[in-house]
């Protein structure tokens, strides 16, 4: 009975997070209230609290039920030992995000009412810190590994590691917005965020004329 009473309260809760991410994506952030989240949910707005203190923890919930899945499959690629050139990894990484991206509408949905759909006002105000801090975790980890890129001899000479992370971090900042169509007529499709990944990567990669540079992939 314990164990029953826990999976069924596990499933009100999973049943609140996939509303409120519809109802999110609908209506906006500030717009939606607890009782539009209760209602697409078909629970009681006392359910709601139950499970969540206030909106903005149910938004961070939101939040998490895509983004922990998602970073774990790219952190995977990003970190993984076989890759002989960091600059690989980086762009294999980052082909992997932008392609979740397209295949998979709950993690699209989440980043449009991150970006588009909330504003960080009024009980939202304080929170725009922690909404920044994967995009921040993101930074220091493509940082370590075009400092293993220069260690290994993989990144061109006179480029600075942490200059190549922040123009990274600057470009795929960019590139999640043309994708996610803040920008009109942007038309970014999947197989030129694609392209455009590897071009980017591409700067800071070797020249095979160069040779204090490692050329092996």
């Amino acid at each position: 009975m314990v164990r029953r009473t826990k999976e069924d309260a596990a499933q009100t809760r999973q049943q609140i997070i996939v509303a409120a991410r519809q109802v999110f994506h609908a209506h906006g952030v500030v717009r939606s209230s607890l009782e539009k989240i209760a209602k697409a949910a078909g629970v009681t707005r006392g359910a709601i609290y139950w499970h969540f203190r206030n909106k903005a923890e149910l938004f961070f919930a939101v939040r998490d039920d895509a983004f922990v899945p998602m970073v774990g499959c790219t952190d995977a690629i990003l970190f993984d030992p076989a890759w002989r050139n960091p600059l690989d990894a980086i762009e294999a990484s980052t082909q992997a995000f932008f392609r979740a991206l397209h295949e998979t509408s709950a993690f699209r949905e989440v980043f449009e009412i991150m970006i588009v759909r909330c504003e960080y006002v009024d009980e939202f105000a304080d929170i725009e810190a922690e909404v920044a801090r994967p995009a921040l975790e993101f930074f220091k980890k493509i940082e370590s590994l075009f400092l293993r890129a220069q260690e290994t001899k993989h990144l061109r000479r006179g480029v600075s590691p942490v200059a190549a992370a922040r123009s990274t971090w600057a470009f795929t900042s960019g590139l999640l917005h043309l994708f996610l169509g803040t920008s009109r007529g942007a038309n970014i499709s999947p197989e030129m965020a694609a392209s455009m990944i590897t071009d980017h990567i591409a700067l800071f990669r070797c020249c095979a004329v160069d040779p204090g540079c490692r050329q092996d992939q």
